[in-house]
């Protein structure tokens, strides 16, 4: 089976959904558009859903980030526009992103990855993100040196703590004010999350012994069973045997709040998706639906139309279940 398509002949995540009386799955409102602003990215994690790193060419075009911005003005629901990549700050759009969407009053997310705060020519960037209070959420999946690195590359974890102490000295993460800051844990291996206020507890408790770093949430994120993990799984041999930890940790408490049925994907190239994730395998929306933000008028137009899925989405449903929020239930 090809590391990089969905896993249906393992299971059908559609039979469960109707085994548990879950279908039709429809979309809510759309309150978060999701903008991917392309692969490149100064890493190459073994866990990273969307293969980026330092060779990607795939970069969202200016004219594409302008049609984003008109799509959110004709869309009076989003309240939310979630920017990530790649690294989205190596986008040489992202500031245009961040001030326009900031200029309609929306709360802006930046999925950042830490070390490149650390880049060349990124030297005026925390105090960018700070001025326009952008959210930031960001991977840093261990409190230890060895986790990280092992994960993410060597050097990582020190780069990604002078990050944090650097974020925190501009007011991000401080109780009671400031800009927020999130971060987000994986496993370090083919294991669901364990409990996400636990391991929050554990984090705030190591970090802030260790370095005095503060920040606001911990999010816990399954590992998504596509791409480079899913590759890495198949070398390994532990592919099917993580396939069946999801399916066989199926919650259907968790279908009420995957990030699908209230967020749409937007592409490097503009192409809309359910979700990220979908974006990654290329599965479109559903036959009749709009194929890219050229062609969508609203993302109101998108309230409830069917979802696209497929077998990795069980690492959505499985256990707390898991969106770009953490857990979901």
């Amino acid at each position: 089976m090809p590391a990089s398509t969905p896993a249906d002949s393992f299971a059908s995540f559609d039979a469960t959904l109707t085994r548990h009386r879950l279908v039709p799955l429809g979309r809510l409102p759309v309150t978060t558009l999701q903008v991917n602003v392309g692969k490149l990215c100064n890493q190459t994690c073994h866990h990273c859903h969307v293969d980026a790193g330092p060779k990607r060419t795939e970069i969202m075009a200016r004219a594409t980030a302008e049609r984003v911005i008109d799509l959110l003005a004709a869309s009076p629901a989003v309240e939310t526009v979630d920017i990530t990549g790649g690294a989205p700050e190596l986008n040489p759009n992202f500031r245009f992103l961040v001030e326009s969407v900031r200029r309609s009053g929306r709360r802006v997310i930046d999925r950042c990855n830490l070390t490149v705060l650390s880049q060349p020519a990124m030297e005026g960037l925390p105090q960018f993100l700070a001025d326009n209070a952008v959210e930031l959420t960001c991977s840093l999946p261990c409190y230890t040196a060895k986790n990280v690195d092992r994960q993410r590359g060597k050097g990582v974890f020190d780069k990604s703590i002078a990050a944090l102490k650097m974020l925190n000295e501009l007011g991000y993460g401080r109780p009671g004010s400031g800009p927020t800051l999130n971060l987000v844990y994986n496993p370090v291996g083919p294991f669901l999350p364990s409990s996400q206020s636990e391991l929050e507890a554990d984090y705030k408790r190591e970090l802030g012994n260790a370095f005095g770093i503060e920040f606001n949430h911990l999010f816990t994120i399954t590992n998504m069973p596509i791409n480079r993990f899913a590759a890495d799984l198949e070398r390994n041999g532990m592919y099917r045997e993580y396939m069946a930890l999801l399916v066989n940790h199926f919650n259907p408490a968790t279908v009420a709040g995957v990030m699908c049925r209230s967020l749409v994907s937007v592409g490097w190239d503009g192409a809309v998706y359910d979700c990220d994730f979908n974006q990654m395998l290329e599965i479109s929306l559903p036959p009749g639906l709009p194929r890219t933000i050229f062609d969508l008028s609203s993302t109101d137009d998108l309230a409830g139309a069917p979802i696209a899925t497929a077998s990795h989405c069980f690492g959505c449903t499985a256990g707390s279940g898991s969106s770009c929020g953490g857990e979901t239930v």
